[in-house]
């Protein structure tokens, strides 16, 4: 190298030392080593948070899922059980009205005493508001209720409002699985987004790692100005994504 060129490729430092560029390259180089390893570092970890909050979401959502199906399935039970009952009183009902068009009061006062007796022990407070009847009801009440009320003889199971009510609690749970299992979905795409950073990270340590097999300066500069392009897009990236649900630095530290 000529005299021409050593002083080219020299710079004065205020204390009156002499750094050629090649040494400040490698301190550059050796300074984004050690942050893109550290970012690697973290990148990881919150990665792994995330996957974390991933398989506890997932875990709750099938765990409440399974509650609410039992619910369901509950829920179906006491639906065919009230439609049962309904077509109990429903047929006493008839009885009633037939024994007040014959004029057979026993048999008026035996079949009214039967929906009372059902309705006590079966009814629910849903349905019997629907229909119109009172727990306080006697016998001649029951009567009165058949002949002249329009609702003692509508089937509550044609409102669909009212069938929907037996399900609501179920779907109440379901959908808070969902909604955990969503949020479990999101970490899961958040996780593999951390760990796209990583690999981003990880080929960049590969280009500063192999700077020092070019001889040529400028070449050293170029991939050098690369890997810098490479890590300061993976890291503008990384703080875009949203923290772990809870995150906090100091509670690792029993702050």
């Amino acid at each position: 190298m000529s005299e021409i060129e050593k002083n080219e490729s020299t710079e004065s430092t205020p204390q009156g030392t002499k750094r050629t560029k090649e040494d400040i390259l490698e301190i550059v180089i050796a300074f984004f080593l050690g942050i893109t390893a550290l970012a690697t570092a973290w990148a990881s970890w919150i990665g792994s948070l995330h996957g974390g909050n991933m398989s506890t979401n997932y875990t709750k959502s099938n765990n409440i899922a399974a509650d609410g199906n039992a619910r369901w399935n509950e829920a179906s039970q006491s639906l065919m059980q009230d439609m049962q009952i309904w077509n109990q009183i429903s047929d006493y009902e008839v009885e009633v009205l037939y024994a007040s068009e014959t004029d057979n009061e026993d048999k008026m006062y035996e079949s009214a005493y039967k929906i009372m007796y059902i309705c006590v022990d079966n009814l629910t407070e849903d349905m019997a508001e629907l229909i119109g009847y009172d727990f306080n009801f006697e016998a001649e009440d029951i009567i009165d209720w058949v002949c002249n009320d329009e609702k003692s003889t509508v089937s509550p199971f044609g409102n669909e409002e009212f069938i929907e009510s037996y399900y609501a609690d179920a779907r109440e749970v379901l959908a808070e699985s969902e909604a955990i299992l969503a949020e479990g979905q999101a970490d899961n795409t958040k996780g593999d987004t951390f760990n796209l950073v990583t690999v981003i990270y990880s080929v960049v340590l590969f280009m500063l790692g192999i700077v020092g097999t070019f001889r040529r300066l400028p070449n050293r500069v170029f991939i050098t100005g690369v890997a810098i392009v490479g890590f300061l897009f993976a890291t503008i990236y990384m703080f875009m994504i949203p923290m772990p649900t809870g995150f906090n630095f100091l509670s690792f530290f029993g702050g």
